[in-house]
């Protein structure tokens, strides 16, 4: 099993649209095979000293795949690289954590 942390960057301004387009492609992505969870995520702001804040113009994906090759298999699936042809202007950035269980 692999756990992904996706931080999605966006130009200010744009979360909101960005999240419309994502929230249709979603149920696309948890019906590929291997998939067990795929959402996005935005700050939920708890007073805790120790949170650390995405920001107003950012998304989090919270992933969880069975395999790396399922992964592999999502990031190379057509309707991903149409959602990130879609979305190109919109992106300041992506930054990737892959883990395994401990």
């Amino acid at each position: 099993m692999i756990h992904v942390i996706a931080t999605l960057s966006l130009k200010p301004g744009v979360r909101d649209e960005f999240l419309k387009i994502f929230t249709k492609l979603t149920p696309v992505v948890q019906a590929e095979e291997g998939c067990i969870e795929y959402g996005a995520a935005i700050d939920e702001p708890t007073g805790m000293d120790v949170q650390q804040m995405a920001g107003s113009d950012a998304v989090i994906v919270v992933e969880k795949w069975e395999s790396v090759s399922a992964l592999e298999a999502h990031l190379a699936a057509p309707h991903m690289e149409a959602f990130r042809q879609e979305t190109a202007e919109m992106s300041a950035g992506v930054s990737l954590l892959a883990l395994k269980p401990a």
